[in-house]
């Protein structure tokens, strides 16, 4: 059973595929089939809409079923910034580097009690056969440290805090425990495997 990606992110990928591998589905990129996804306008105004769209593309485009995510980190202290705009966050030009300077600068003298913030994460298949999608939703509290620590992990995950660590600093078994694309997937495959009759 070959469902595609629909993300050019190998984070991502590699993450979505060690969740939903074990349903037997096989899990493969534009790239693998020789194919380039079109680029989608993230137009939506949350993460399930964003999703959908990425999703809806995909699946049209390859006529495959196709599983797309969209996630941010969402900073209590910023009015929920940068949100759906997570991976645009300070335009275009910036790396994850970037913007996670950026981040720090933005809450420079704000105290570590109000540096609250979540990861959101929405997953979405869409179905070239036209059942209705499958949409399911995970969330991760922490807060947003002072600096930078770890290499692990990608984009805000140095920044990110939950407990004693940053995302950065977990292996990635903690990280899929208890990760805001972790708890999406699962409850995604728990929908999926009764979507497949498994």
């Amino acid at each position: 059973m070959r469902y595609i990606m629909a993300t050019h992110n190998k984070d991502k990928i590699i993450e979505m595929s060690r969740i939903i591998e074990p349903l037997g589905i096989e899990a493969v990129t534009d790239r693998d089939l020789g194919l380039e996804l079109p680029e989608v306008d993230e137009t939506g105004t949350t993460f399930a809409e964003n999703a959908y769209l990425k999703a809806a593309s995909a699946c049209e485009f390859t006529g495959l079923p196709a599983i797309a995510d969209d996630s941010g980190i969402v900073v209590d202290a910023l009015n929920g910034a940068p949100g759906v705009y997570s991976a645009r966050y300070g335009g275009e030009g910036l790396d994850d580097k970037g913007r996670n300077r950026l981040l720090l600068s933005e809450l420079d003298g704000v105290p570590r009690e109000k540096r609250t913030a979540h990861y959101a994460c929405a997953i979405c298949c869409v179905f070239p056969d036209g059942r209705a999608p499958i949409t399911a939703e995970g969330e991760m509290h922490g807060v947003i440290a002072t600096d930078e620590r770890g290499e692990g992990g990608f984009g805000y995950d140095p920044l990110f805090v939950v407990g004693d660590k940053t995302v950065a600093e977990m292996t990635a078994e903690e990280k899929d425990a208890i990760s805001h694309r972790g708890n999406a997937l699962r409850a995604f495959r728990d929908i999926l495997k009764g979507e497949l009759g498994l």
